[in-house]
């Protein structure tokens, strides 16, 4: 899996041109690839995701290489995109009138040890192997020099054939955004072991918390936590290093904490999930007041699903789903959401107005003694 080289890049490009003549009439917005770069985190280096492929001190998998195997993943991936593009380009967005871009895991850091200039730098590195890796060849045809600087020539590089047509290759950008943390460096300080040591982190160690205290209110996954600011933050650094590209906050959502939200009727009344929707929507507004060109944003998720290796251990949704009925119930997060876009729900936050509504919904879905 994108350790194929020249075939799995064909196989890719092949599936783009049937979607774009099967679905291109329907279709106008299309992102490629979701998380490239998140994939090949949890697939080539941890070995958390299939094919599960690590070496030490990042994991204990059968097979691997997690400084190595992940470098040429994204690079076939990069140019998969590439290719794809072209076809789009070239043989259906005039007659289509759609636009084509990527979707990339977008996370923002914070200097571990406050006015520290080598965790500044780490913040720098941090963001370069984050968010440069993917979107620099995509926009400039090569990858960031930090990235250079310290991989060599284990860094795959692209022929100048492949640089021309990855060169301005996105219409847009979109932004799964979740993680804020805190960066220390680690080419010229101490780190904890597990892998912030080598190159192909950067040198970057990566934490939630400074001395104890959690960067933000804690969420259903160990590493995410509330920091509104810190969308705000990476949208504008897209917006200076991509010189304010087309935008979308494609993924952004909450999910509790464990232990709460366990009965039905705490699930529904999902209050946190309201005020961080309302906080990150903030943030967003506040960006596109400074000049970001932000044209979009999508909660994640319209209902509780099956999320990767947690499974149904953690809800994002706006809507319950009953596993034994199959039956959707709009948990009071959709109900405020569906107003918000109606521009009717008002500033403050009046529950006592979803009340009503929810026990009709849950008295439909015979669940009202739940």
């Amino acid at each position: 899996m994108f350790l194929c080289l020249l075939s799995c890049r064909e196989d890719f490009v092949h599936f783009a041109r049937i979607c774009f003549e099967s679905f291109g009439h329907k279709v106008k917005h299309w992102a490629t690839i979701n998380e490239a770069n998140l994939f090949v985190d949890m697939a080539y280096i941890r070995g958390w995701y299939p094919p599960s492929h690590c070496s030490p001190p990042f994991g204990k998998c059968s097979a691997g290489n997690s400084d190595v195997e992940p470098l040429i993943a994204l690079h076939n991936m990069i140019l998969a995109h590439g290719k794809a593009v072209k076809i789009y380009r070239q043989e259906f967005q005039g007659k289509q009138g759609g636009s084509i871009g990527i979707v990339l895991h977008a996370m923002w850091y914070e200097p571990l040890r406050a006015n520290n200039e080598l965790d500044q730098q780490a913040v720098t590195r941090g963001l370069a192997f984050g968010v440069g890796w993917l979107l620099d060849p995509l926009v400039y045809g090569d990858y960031p020099s930090e990235m250079r600087l310290f991989l060599g020539d284990a860094l795959p590089r692209f022929t100048v054939d492949e640089m021309d047509y990855l060169k301005g290759s996105i219409d847009y950008i979109g932004i799964n955004h979740y993680l804020t943390l805190y960066a220390k460096d680690c080419l010229h300080s101490s780190c904890a072991p597990g892998g912030s040591d080598h190159a192909i982190r950067g040198y970057v160690y990566t934490t939630g918390d400074r001395d104890g205290v959690p960067i933000g209110q804690p969420t259903g996954n160990a590493r995410f936590f509330v920091v509104p600011g810190g969308l705000k933050n990476i949208v504008n650094y897209m917006k200076q290093r991509y010189n304010n590209m087309p935008m979308y906050v494609t993924e952004n959502g909450y999910a509790p904490p464990p232990g709460e939200e366990v009965q039905l009727n705490q699930i529904l009344h999902d209050v946190k999930r309201i005020d961080y929707h309302k906080s990150y929507l903030a943030a967003v507004a506040s960006s596109i007041r400074d000049g970001a060109d932000v044209r979009g944003y999508f909660a994640w998720s319209l209902m509780d699903n099956f999320e990767w290796i947690d499974g149904y251990t953690v809800r994002y949704g706006l809507y319950y789903v009953d596993r034994t009925t199959l039956k959707r119930i709009p948990k009071i997060s959709a109900l405020w959401y569906r107003d918000f876009l109606a521009n009717s729900s008002g500033n403050g936050l009046d529950l006592t107005q979803y009340h009503g509504r929810l026990e009709q919904d849950l008295r439909v879905a015979g669940l009202e003694d739940l």
